[in-house]
């Protein structure tokens, strides 16, 4: 680690107790086991359950964001059905850290450590309920992002592993035609309109849109609910470290 690295986590030790980020050193170390279809995954924090499908409504802290998303279905769906169709300059190809595809576009409401302002304009509900719920909150894990995911008819998602265990993705399903599905860890589901789905993506996943229209989901990168206050800490210092040595900003 660096020396940034190294003070974060004396100061977190200090705050929090000598053993307050004994997981997130240890997913540091090499060796660790996991589950076989979270291979790809670059960390796997230790004592996290390898549970796949995770029922929305089933963690308490977690549980509100659901249901404020969900309550305001129809105007988030409006919005974003108007911001597509007058401000498709919004949009842009998704750039996943394994790939850029023309066929999946992106809205963002939170990226690079920030809200998105300029999205507030184009979809206020939504950004609203992110602020309110999740960021205010600190439920929302500000080392990846938020934003509206469109599959245009034909896209696909390869299968994959996103890059760590320590957050966890819900899916609120703003817009979904026939055809459209999810596998993950080999478990196939569909979207339910206004409703929300809730998954361990460092479990390998793939997705499809077969339909004659777009499917858009608006996906949200939450804490993992078995993570703690200190070690959540702890992994900002830490990916914030290594994406500035590797001068991703």
């Amino acid at each position: 680690m660096t020396p940034e690295m190294e003070n974060a986590f004396t100061a977190i030790r200090s705050e929090y107790g000598p053993d307050s980020v004994v997981r997130v050193e240890e997913m540091m170390a090499a060796g660790k086991q996991r589950h076989p279809l979270q291979g790809g995954a670059k960390w796997i924090l230790p004592g996290i359950s390898r549970q796949p499908w995770h029922d929305p409504y089933g963690h308490p802290e977690l549980a509100p964001v659901v249901h404020a998303f969900e309550a305001n279905h129809a105007a988030i769906k409006k919005e974003l059905e108007d911001a597509w169709a007058d401000r498709r300059a919004a949009f842009s190809d998704y750039e996943h850290y394994l790939t850029r595809q023309s066929d999946w576009q992106a809205l963002y409401l939170f990226r690079r450590g920030a809200l998105v302002s300029e999205s507030a304009e184009s979809v206020p509900t939504a950004f609203d309920v992110l602020k309110q719920e999740a960021v205010d909150t600190g439920e929302l894990c500000p080392l990846l992002e938020c934003h509206f995911s469109t599959l245009l008819p034909g896209a696909s998602i390869a299968p994959h592993c996103d890059l760590w265990n320590f957050s966890i993705n819900l899916h609120l399903a703003v817009g979904i035609p026939e055809g459209c599905g999810i596998t993950v860890a080999g478990e196939t589901r569909t979207w339910q309109e206004g409703k929300c789905l809730l998954f361990d993506y460092s479990f390998e996943h793939e997705a499809w849109n077969r339909g004659t229209r777009p499917r858009t989901c608006l996906l949200v990168d939450l804490w993992h609910p078995e993570t703690t206050v200190p070690e959540r800490k702890a992994l900002v210092a830490l990916i914030t470290g290594i994406r500035t040595l590797l001068g991703e900003g």
